[in-house]
């Protein structure tokens, strides 16, 4: 199931904006600094049945700046679910500060666990009871949203004749009926087929570019989605490798494949 913002209230206050971590500034960064996300010096540990402590993030630090849709990279393992885990309030870092504008909304990456409601709209509408809206408000709200990421014929369907990907845009409608500023979302095209896929995608930039005040973090492992984003984030053995624009990400990592794939010829 979806994680409503709501889900986030036990979760310990956000420390203010930090200072700037990179002297050079990601591409599209406006002057006036308007980050929705940033984490300093982030280190996260599991402590083992025989009390070994065991490193899963090691001294990661990002900076996301607001209205615009970055990708979270790296191999199987390096720590990249983890860490969006705890820029989402999931985890607690063993060390390290967290800031996130609020309200967030994380959204895992299994479509089957993302609904709760029978039919599009009630899903849709389920996170704004708390918000005290009359319902015309909710209704706009709703078609709104759906409108965003290209579902609102569905308004009545039955969630369970829709597909993955559907199932996927409804849950990120959700999330936009709440009027959440930074979305986190683990993987979404793990499941899909490629027509899902490219619409998952398309449905996240396009719902940025109906409103300047939505962030989007999508963790994948497919460098060809690279090509959606507005900057990237590359992480191996639990550290931020590399952190900045699209172009010099995928050079970074088609340099890595090629180094690799002589070093494994030439052996």
């Amino acid at each position: 199931m979806v994680l409503k913002s709501s889900s986030f209230n036990l979760v310990a206050p956000s420390p203010p904006l930090l200072s700037p971590l990179f002297s050079n500034p990601p591409s599209r960064i406006n002057t006036t600094e308007n980050i929705a996300i940033e984490g300093r010096n982030l280190n996260f540990s599991i402590t083992t049945k025989q009390g070994k402590s065991v490193p899963i993030l090691r001294d990661c630090s990002l900076r996301i700046p607001s209205g615009e849709f970055w990708m979270l990279l790296g191999p199987n393992g390096c720590g990249k679910s983890t860490l969006l885990k705890v820029l989402a309030g999931l985890l607690n870092t063993t060390s390290g500060a967290v800031y996130v504008k609020k309200p967030k909304c994380f959204v895992f990456q299994n479509p089957d666990y993302q609904v709760v409601m029978p039919t599009v709209e009630a899903d849709v509408a389920f996170g704004l009871g708390k918000l005290n809206l009359n319902n015309d408000e909710v209704k706009s709200r709703v078609l709104e949203a759906l409108s965003a990421v290209g579902m609102s014929s569905y308004l009545q369907r039955s969630v369970q004749t829709l597909s993955g990907g559907q199932k996927q845009r409804v849950a990120i409608a959700g999330a936009l009926a709440e009027a959440c500023k930074v979305l986190l979302l683990d993987e979404l095209t793990t499941f899909l087929d490629e027509n899902d896929q490219t619409g998952v995608i398309k449905a996240v930039r396009n719902s940025l570019h109906n409103s300047e005040d939505v962030t989007a973090l999508w963790v994948t492992h497919r460098l060809e989605e690279l090509e959606y984003a507005d900057g990237a984030i590359y992480m191996e053995d639990g550290k931020v490798v590399m952190h900045g624009d699209v172009a010099s990400i995928q050079s970074f990592i088609q340099t890595k494949q090629s180094d690799y794939i002589k070093r494994i010829y030439h052996s």
